[in-house]
């Protein structure tokens, strides 16, 4: 992303009723509501609005010819459909989706962080592992391993909801139901399943783990207990047919996992080193401030975990086309950065299994657009905002081990339960959640940090937010000081302190399922 987005002026915004995000942008970005009839101070003058413009929304700030490209960030997102005066609302009625083909560059950018301070706190109250990882919390997981037990999952972890856990060490037992392990072949689907569940019930966050299956499904428990599993903390198996039915695995469940508190309830927190934090960098429910203050905020905290020598993780490939092109420029090698677009054209592929139901614009939601999103370029340019400035060390696939340090990228799908799913099976062990018009996303095992874009969001939906980024569009702070108290916030959540979303109990889920059922 453009660095003009750090140097926002908060002094002249209030003045403003809208937002120049680049020099050679042609739109300009609503702050406020303007009524029709307001007469605004473009650089092509005074301009007398004939529509009113919600915020968020862009606004043409010269006349802009039929077919000429329209720049946002200083990135085309598109061309205009028709003749577009100053002062005209753009948007779907008048944006048409068509961008040039991208130039792709490789490790062209500069990325050194120089102008990122290191800030004074640069350990958290962890939970050192065995394997050198270390978590931000302490569960014992009650992981199905098909859909068929995903009654008696549920059931055993909520025998434990009404339990204190103060002074044991053990945050909690969680469940992690999900909807596949059966009706699928012992392919890909039941490879990418296994994979997902087993970084699951291996992460850092995780003490222990109990495996709850049916018996005779595709994805048979046994895998998770053979001698080359786990590796942090112990695991027990079961089934409902080998226990007697429902019931009878319940009991033997609970009895498993008060076992495995036993055992959880040993560890303690102790300082560990920001170097020990894999944060998942996702958003949802996004409007167009999403690519303006919180994105930009969150990646600018990003930068200062890596120059820590943490990792950041962006996802969702859905949302990153139309901006692939300034995450290779970031790229470590040219394999890194070719790495990357192949995971694009991989997505490409898969899409178009599904030729007669979705295509790859069918992003941004209704919601996005609403919020002043037009189409996924643009959405994809403030989405991956995210990343912040560091170079891309490396390219994984859906919930591969994350093993560098630095700024990662993870192929996953735009929907946020799938995505943070992937990402913290491949070792996150925290989350930042941007979102403009309101999400209440929560993870199991991950704590997630909410931050509202605007103002008007973090005030209408406090009990979900962390932390309101609106205040850079408000003109209260830049994106720099917003991105340190990001920072100091993540520092909280990782030493124990919990997040709207575990106050309100939020535990969303999803499993990747790419092939058919059967």
């Amino acid at each position: 992303m453009p660095t003009q987005l750090i140097n926002l002026d908060p002094a002249l915004l209030p003045s403003k009723p809208w937002i120049r995000l680049h020099p050679s942008d042609n739109v300009v970005v609503a702050r406020v509501s303007i009524p029709a009839g307001a007469v605004l101070e473009l650089e092509s003058g005074p301009v007398r609005m004939e529509q009113a413009v919600s915020p968020g929304h862009k606004i043409s700030s010269r006349t802009i010819d039929a077919g000429e490209i329209v720049y946002k960030y200083g990135e085309e997102i598109g061309r205009a459909g028709a003749s577009l005066a100053a002062g005209t609302w753009v948007h779907t009625h008048n944006l048409d989706f068509d961008i040039n083909e991208r130039a792709y560059e490789f490790g062209t950018a500069d990325s050194d962080l120089s102008d990122i301070a290191v800030p004074v706190r640069r350990t958290f109250l962890g939970y050192p592992r065995s394997d050198g990882r270390a978590g931000t919390r302490n569960y014992v997981a009650v992981v199905g391993a098909s859909h068929c037990a995903a009654h008696v999952t549920e059931r055993i972890a909520a025998a434990f909801r009404d339990e204190n856990f103060d002074g044991t060490g053990v945050d909690g037992v969680v469940a992690l139901p999900h909807n596949d392990g059966c009706g699928q072949s012992e392919g890909a689907d039941t490879r990418l399943l296994r994979k997902t569940l087993d970084g699951l019930a291996d992460h850092p966050n995780v003490a222990a783990a109990a495996v709850v299956g049916l018996g005779c499904e595709v994805n048979q428990v046994g895998y998770y207990l053979r001698p080359a599993a786990g590796g942090n903390g112990p695991r027990r198996g079961l089934t409902l047919q080998e226990s007697g039915g429902t019931r009878q695995a319940v009991e033997d469940g609970v009895r498993a996992v008060r076992e495995l508190i036993e055992s959880a309830a040993r560890i303690e927190r102790e300082p560990c080193p920001v170097s020990q934090l894999t944060i998942s960098l996702e958003c949802g429910g996004s409007d167009a401030f999403s690519g303006i203050t919180a994105n930009p905020g969150v990646g600018y905290c990003a930068d200062m975990v890596v120059k820590q020598g943490g990792t950041a993780c962006l996802g969702e490939t859905t949302e990153i086309w139309g901006a692939e092109h300034l995450l290779t420029r970031r790229a470590a090698s040219p394999a890194v950065g070719q790495r990357l677009l192949d995971m694009l054209d991989w997505y490409f592929d898969y899409v178009r299994r599904f030729k007669d139901s979705v295509t790859f614009n069918s992003n941004p939601s209704p919601g996005n657009m609403a919020g002043g999103i037009t189409n996924i370029a643009e959405k994809s340019l403030g989405a991956v905002a995210k990343g912040g400035r560091s170079a891309l060390s490396a390219v994984y696939d859906y919930a591969e081990r994350i093993d560098e340090r630095g700024f990662v990228f993870m192929n996953s799908p735009g929907y946020d339960p799938a995505s943070v799913t992937g990402m913290v099976a491949g070792g996150c062990n925290i989350c930042f959640f941007t979102t403009g018009r309101g999400s209440c996303f929560g993870f199991a095992t991950a704590p997630v940090i909410k931050v509202a874009s605007n103002s008007a969001t973090a005030r209408h939906m406090d009990e979900d937010m962390d932390i309101n980024a609106g205040t850079v569009a408000d003109g209260e702070e830049d994106i720099a000081s917003l991105g340190r108290r990001m920072y100091d916030t993540l520092v909280e959540v990782a030493s124990g302190r919990r997040t709207c979303s575990e106050k309100l109990g939020h535990r969303e889920m999803m499993t990747w399922r790419i092939g058919p059922i059967l």
